[in-house]
Parts: structure tokens; sequence; C-alpha cells
């Protein structure tokens, strides 16, 4: 289903805990790192939408979560030409995508990543409210950055936390020296995010192994 000008309609997700940490996903035999999305069936609302797709990629129910938040217009992001089937392309352009701000209500245990027999994602983690975008793919970054930015105005923080709606690490680049070097993250086979503690990353026992 697309609109007038070849944009497909789409949700995207962003799922927060009681730290207003995101839930951080690691695509299926791939480098990169995204947050649920997926496109809306003819006849669906944006926020059925958007349940759905939170059941189907990471094993969560409506009761498991509460909104917080959408976008007030839709977002849209181009797919590169190779990334599209030949059959449809000078019709098909990309996505545009309402963005919905959750609050997880669940416990950790309670997603799954295998509740269909097509996963979206072979690992995750929680990850600060500012994702480091270096490691999503390109031509969604822009995208990440308007949604990230316009619903960072939802957020409330606890007494003793602070505020990092400001914070500069859009497009961070990897350190050397900062958790895994270049080197030992190429032997794995994945491209991590930048993280103190490597161990927060959360594969499920039957989950498909990536690299050698």
């Amino acid at each position: 289903m697309l609109d007038r000008e070849g944009f497909r309609p789409n949700v995207g997700i962003i799922l927060l805990n009681a730290q207003n940490e995101v839930w951080w996903g690691k695509r299926v035999r791939e480098h990169s790192w995204q947050f649920p999305q997926g496109g809306i069936k003819y006849g669906e609302t944006p926020e059925q939408a958007m349940y759905r797709e939170l059941e189907e990629e990471i094993g969560l129910r409506a009761e498991h979560v509460k909104i917080v938040g959408r976008t007030r217009d839709w977002l849209r992001y181009e797919v590169p030409d190779h990334f599209i089937k030949r059959e449809i392309r000078g019709h098909y352009r990309g996505q545009k995508q309402i963005w919905f701000l959750l609050r997880m209500c669940a416990r950790d245990n309670d997603v799954n990543l295998r509740l269909t027999d097509h996963p979206e994602f072979d690992a995750w983690r929680w990850h600060e409210y500012w994702v480091p975008l270096d490691v999503v793919i390109e031509f969604k970054r822009d995208v990440y950055q308007r949604a990230l930015q316009e619903l960072s105005r939802f957020l409330t923080w606890p007494a003793n936390g602070h505020d990092r709606r400001h914070g500069s690490r859009y497009l961070r680049q990897p350190r050397a020296g900062a958790g895994s070097t270049g080197a030992e993250v190429e032997r794995r086979g994945q491209v991590a995010p930048p993280v103190a503690d490597p161990s927060a990353i959360v594969v499920p026992p039957t989950a498909i192994k990536t690299g050698s």
C-alpha cells in the first residue's frame, strides 16, 4: 500500500524502561541496530499497526506497555534504489512513519524475539535515550534524529536523575579503547553500539549466531 508519492505508511516504536533507556535491537545477520518498526496494513490505524508490530517483533502485547506520546505528523525517508526490488522501482520511494513513544510495564524476560518464523532481531539491549546513530543504516538516521527529538518533550526524569535531552550523542563514532577495540569487534563479526558494559546485550538462547 503506497501513497500517491510512493511512500509506504509505517509505524516506528521507541520503547522506554523506568530509567528512560530505550529498547535497542540488533537486526538478524546484520551489523546494524534499530528500533522496532513495520508497515500499516489496509484498514489499520497507526495505533493498531503499532500494537501488532510490537507483538510480532519483540513479543510484547498492549497490556505490557503504556503510550506516552506520538509524532504529530508523518516522518519520511527515501530508500536507495539498490535496496528496492526491481519490479517496484519507479513506484516505491520509501517509508512515511508515525512514531510512538511507549513505556514498558512488563519484565525484561517478557521480551520474545522468536515469536514468528521470520524474526527481525537476534539480540537487544537497553541504551540511553540518545542512541548512537552511526550503527543505524544511513538512510534512516535523519528520521531517527527527528523522532527522538520530537518525542523527547514527553520525557520526565527522576529527581535524582538528569535530563539528557540536549546531549550531543547523535552520530557518535566508536572510540578506540571504549569497550571493545575495532579489531575485537571485527573478529566477532558484529558492530556493537558504544557501551560501558557489553554484558548488557541480551541474546536469546536460540538466537542466530553472527560472524565467527
